[in-house]
């Protein structure tokens, strides 16, 4: 009798364990708002994935509107979310910095008003929207990273001021095929990230980007291929401001608007800000390119320059994390 209690305590027990780990592998994840997947919810989804996986785990996100705030904690690896229909799947929140906080009164911050913070390394998002809809109120961020090695693939971020937050100095991003749009310094940050064939769209007179890349690491914001674009009324729109000291973001092979300043870029009425900010251009097309008029401060890259700007050098430690084409 006391064998057969044994066997029965350790069949529950491996019952429990078999059904703790459902997850636990491979196998692609289905959400929709719908519920004709097995979440209703991203966030329920990102919570059964293990932590540290060593296999790539693929969350499956049907059609849809899911207002939902979402973290993506450090713990989780090697995870992508991947939309049905970019234009039509759709990730979205509204908080914004001016709005009191529940816990002590104060005003929320710019930092905590995410729709997404990716905090994990090792994460890509494919086919979605990130939108943050709050009313021009104060800053409200879309998405917001501290990993490294992120991937976003054909996706859209929507929102006002501070869409794109790059949060951490040091962590890698790769951008392709994105559209991103915003107010003022709607892509800001100390990472390095690089934006290849985007769509950037500015929706009044004001900055594009607000870079605060730190004074020893040597890229910051690298725009190859873009495309700025603008709504029909905005007619004054500078490339960045270094939001820190030697701010670095380059533009190069990538067609401008004429609603470009001709000065490009502004000190953020900061003389100071003149001596180091790395603000550079090359191979720019568009009735926005010309370079007669820019600020003294910036530089054009020779040929020879340009071409060591590439995924490589740019990332440095490796780019075999991102997808080819």
């Amino acid at each position: 009798m006391k064998k057969i209690f044994l066997s029965i305590i350790v069949a529950l027990s491996f019952a429990q364990l078999s059904a703790a780990n459902k997850y636990d592998n491979p196998d692609t994840l289905f959400v929709a708002r719908d519920g004709t997947g097995e979440f209703r919810n991203i966030d329920d989804a990102i919570e059964v994935c293990r932590a540290f996986m060593d296999y790539h785990k693929v969350i499956f996100v049907k059609h849809g509107v899911y207002k939902e705030k979402l973290i993506i904690p450090s713990w989780l690896t090697n995870i992508e979310i991947c939309g049905e229909d970019r234009d039509n799947t759709i990730i979205t929140y509204d908080d914004h910095a001016n709005i009191k906080r529940l816990d002590n009164g104060q005003p929320m911050g710019t930092f905590r008003t995410y729709t997404l913070k990716i905090e994990g390394s090792g994460i890509t998002m494919k086919n979605i929207t990130i939108e943050n809809n709050a009313a021009r109120l104060g800053q409200a961020v879309a998405l917001h990273t501290e990993g490294d090695r992120l991937v976003f693939i054909n996706c859209r971020f929507l929102g006002n001021q501070d869409t794109v937050y790059t949060g951490v100095g040091g962590t890698r991003l790769y951008f392709r095929g994105c559209y991103i749009e915003g107010t003022t310094d709607f892509i800001f940050g100390p990472s390095t990230a690089w934006f290849e064939n985007c769509t950037i769209y500015c929706k009044i007179n004001s900055y594009i980007t607000a870079a605060s890349t730190p004074a020893d690491q040597s890229f910051g914001y690298v725009f190859n291929h873009c495309k700025l674009t603008a709504a029909p009324e905005v007619t004054k729109v500078y490339l960045g401001r270094p939001w820190r000291p030697y701010a670095y973001t380059l533009f190069m092979n990538s067609e401008y608007g004429k609603f470009i300043r001709p000065e490009g870029w502004f000190n953020w009425s900061n003389p100071e800000n003149e001596k180091t900010a790395r603000y550079c251009e090359y191979g720019n097309v568009g009735e926005g390119a010309n370079t007669q008029q820019r600020v003294t401060w910036s530089r054009q890259l020779s040929r020879q320059e340009a071409k060591a700007i590439t995924l490589v050098n740019v990332f440095k430690k490796s780019s075999d994390w991102i997808p080819e084409e």
